[in-house]
């Protein structure tokens, strides 16, 4: 364009573009940057949103097997409670006379 301008003016260094040109680079550099760390930053949410993912499938699994050994103490609770309260009373007072004999042997034993 022009003869006498320098090597990668473009002929514009009378006219006030290449400053202008200067600032557009800078500001092409400054959001190249600040895109790079936006995409670096989602990737490594991503993988982050993979792996929470991951441990809530095995969470889930794991209080899918817990609730079912509930369930069958729950209905073995049940079986027992529909016996006689009379039997659950005796079995009771046993468990607690055994307790306080064993008691008593050990305190006498000292």
């Amino acid at each position: 364009i022009g003869d006498g301008a320098p090597a990668g003016s473009y002929g514009y260094a009378n006219s006030g573009y290449s400053v202008y040109e200067e600032e557009n680079e800078r500001l092409t550099e400054s959001l190249r940057t600040k895109v790079s760390a936006i995409k670096s930053l989602s990737i490594e949410i991503g993988t982050e949103v993979k792996n929470q993912n991951k441990m809530l499938s095995e969470m889930d699994n794991d209080f899918d097997s817990t609730g079912g050994l509930l369930g069958a103490t729950m209905g073995r609770l049940r079986t027992l409670s529909r016996g006689s309260q009379t039997k659950l009373l005796c079995y009771m007072m046993l468990f607690a006379l055994f307790v306080f004999f064993v008691i008593y042997w050990i305190i006498k034993l000292r």
